[in-house]
């Protein structure tokens, strides 16, 4: 979102509120689906949550979604430096969770538990769902910049 908006998601909503966020967010996801394949996208929760962009999602590719308990993303997020100013409160996590989960469950075609996984197994895990060589996800990786 960075590159296409200026500036980081906190900031832009400490200035310019929620709607201009969820402006931002769209702008970055409208960029992400002119990137050539393959390529791997993260979205913000804005986009699963709205269900025609949710649509534009699942048509653009298959979508995995990462899964993982409150508390672990709660770890994730540490000091919340870079972030907006309730993501290290676990309540708001827990809340936010249960609101999106049924949304995601619907939006992902393949679900993966990370909490017990590191980075590396958890690109294993969506290698071997995908149906991809080992060589073939090796290429991918170094053909894109």
């Amino acid at each position: 979102m960075e590159q296409v908006a200026g500036r980081k998601a906190p900031q832009i909503e400490a200035e310019d509120g929620v709607d201009a966020l969820h402006d931002a967010e769209l702008a970055a996801f409208e960029h992400a689906l002119t990137i050539p394949t393959p390529v791997i996208l993260g979205v913000a929760g804005f986009v699963v949550v709205e269900p025609a962009l949710r649509k534009r999602m699942r048509e653009a590719g298959t979508v995995v979604w990462l899964r993982a308990r409150p508390e672990t993303l709660r770890l994730r997020v540490g000091s919340g430096r870079g972030r907006r100013e309730d993501a290290t409160d676990l309540e708001w996590i827990q809340s936010v969770v249960a609101e999106r989960t049924p949304v995601f469950e619907e939006a992902a075609d393949i679900v993966i538990d990370v909490d017990r996984l590191r980075p590396r197994h958890v690109v294993e895990e969506i290698v071997r769902r995908l149906g991809i060589e080992p060589d073939q996800a090796d290429a991918a990786s170094t053909s894109t910049s």
